[in-house]
């Protein structure tokens, strides 16, 4: 990932993935571009070809904010996808420095002695963890990168059943979570890439939050679990969240927790 053409990257690869039909286009002949043209996608946003040339390229970098919505419309991006983008267009601002904690919300977790719980920055690096996390996974012992541990550690994705889903919801997460134009973001993109899978996934620019839903584990201890995550936000602390994991009651996955812990 380049931080110099982030909002140009991205309006490219996005149009590449509109297929003429979903705009009532009808193809005629052979077609030398993935997805829409660079002029189909100007008339649809109602700007000239020159501009978005402009835009694509990096010399034009701020577009306003109704040409942002219009092209967020042209390119049928979803609510996550057009915050995204909005967010390219905009003004860079001082990149975010070293993530701290307070103590109080480390207290808050080990309060939940039998809850997995952890805090969570902007890059997917865990802060501070309870005692239940930790024992759930080594990726959320503190000093871990959530992503790194998905896609290079072996263990990691042996501990999800589901990792191809996992893998693809923890790329679009880092993408509507971290800012692209953080040199430490920028870094780990870029070791990333050396994975086959995340720079396929990354290339797609598939922009979601991480949300509330469940997650299966094959723990080796524990056996299969089957919890529920919730993400919540820290006041005072936006770029920090706190991840909790927990089982249904009186579910078998609840029953090997416990005996976990």
């Amino acid at each position: 990932m380049t931080r110099d053409n982030l909002l140009g990257e991205f309006l490219q690869a996005r149009r590449a993935r509109v297929r003429p039909e979903e705009v009532g286009l009808t193809p005629h002949g052979r077609r030398r571009v993935t997805g829409l043209r660079r002029e189909e996608l100007a008339k649809f946003a109602g700007v000239s070809v020159q501009y978005l040339t402009r835009l694509e390229q990096g010399v034009d970098r701020h577009p306003s904010p109704q040409v942002v919505d219009a092209l967020a419309t042209a390119l049928r991006l979803d609510l996550d996808a057009a915050r995204h983008l909005r967010a390219l267009a905009a003004p860079p601002t001082e990149p975010p420095g070293p993530s701290e904690f307070r103590g109080e919300v480390q207290h808050l977790l080990d309060s939940w002695g039998g809850t997995p719980a952890y805090v969570r920055d902007r890059r997917f690096d865990v802060l501070t963890a309870n005692k239940a996390a930790m024992v759930l996974s080594p990726m959320y012992h503190p000093g871990h990168n959530l992503v790194r541990d998905v896609f290079l550690d072996p263990a990691t994705r042996s501990l999800f059943p589901d990792w191809p889903d996992i893998a693809e919801q923890t790329v679009a997460a880092l993408r509507a979570t971290a800012d692209p134009r953080d040199p430490r973001t920028a870094t780990l993109v870029a070791e990333l890439q050396r994975c086959d899978e995340f720079r396929s996934l990354w290339a797609r620019y598939d922009v979601r939050p991480s949300r509330n839903e469940t997650k299966r584990f094959d723990h080796p201890d524990a056996g299969p679990l089957t919890l529920r995550r919730q993400t919540l936000t820290i006041a005072g602390a936006e770029d920090q969240v706190i991840i909790v994991y927990q089982p249904e009651p009186g579910s078998a996955s609840a029953h090997a927790l416990a005996r976990l812990l």
